[in-house]
């Protein structure tokens, strides 16, 4: 039996993934979650064989926790969920650690056939993202240069999405357990690494490179 944590912050499209892996015989859904943050913490409790992440969501992001479990060299492999296929989101989620990434739009039966592929350890990608990684054009250093998002902390990263999804300082602070002090360093550091000046900056760049769903 595979042992499956689902972690999506919408809660119907949640029942919905949970009923059609619980109907495959051969997956078992141990728990659930509605964001990154969440799905890193039951990771290291649950102890699942695979994560079905999606990509975009609040707090902390299925990349930035699939970064966290390879971090924290967890046994989980994870597999991504997204409804995009922009080749910047697509290298990011490969870099992450995820063992495996399919499009929303092809979720079936596609997805038990990831499942199973990703619990063996082996990655598993939808037709659309596959051409994206093997197109000869990326480099792995080369697309790490052009996100700004990589000279960001893992923490600063984490700041910089709670800052676009309109959280105030106190509100971080409370959410990360962290002094409202710590939070204006982080803001102030991360601003000027992305060299951007208000609001409206942090969140282009949110959006941008998928932080958070361009349609919030």
């Amino acid at each position: 039996m595979i042992r499956v944590l689902l972690v999506e912050d919408h809660v119907l499209v949640r029942a919905g993934l949970r009923a059609l892996l619980e109907r495959a015989g051969d997956i078992h859904v141990l728990g659930e979650a509605s964001n990154g943050q969440e799905g890193v913490e039951l990771t290291k409790s649950l102890k699942p064989d695979v994560v079905i992440m999606d990509i975009m969501m609040p707090r902390m992001n299925g990349i930035q926790a699939a970064q966290h479990i390879q971090s924290l060299k967890l046994p989980a492999h994870v597999l991504l969920l997204s409804m995009y296929s922009e080749e910047g989101l697509v290298h990011q989620a490969l870099q992450s650690g995820a063992k495996g990434y399919v499009l929303k739009t092809s979720v079936s039966d596609e997805l038990l056939e990831a499942v199973r592929t990703v619990s063996r350890g082996e990655t598993y990608l939808s037709a659309t993202i596959s051409s994206i990684a093997m197109d000869s054009s990326f480099h792995p250093s080369t697309a790490q240069s052009n996100n700004p998002l990589d000279s960001l902390s893992p923490r600063e990263k984490e700041i910089l999405q709670l800052i676009a999804e309109e959280h105030t300082s106190v509100e971080i602070a409370e959410l990360l357990f962290i002094s409202e002090k710590t939070v204006e360093k982080h803001r102030a550091n991360l601003m000027e690494k992305l060299h951007v000046r208000n609001l409206a900056g942090v969140v282009r760049l949110a959006i941008k490179y998928g932080l958070i769903d361009k349609d919030l």
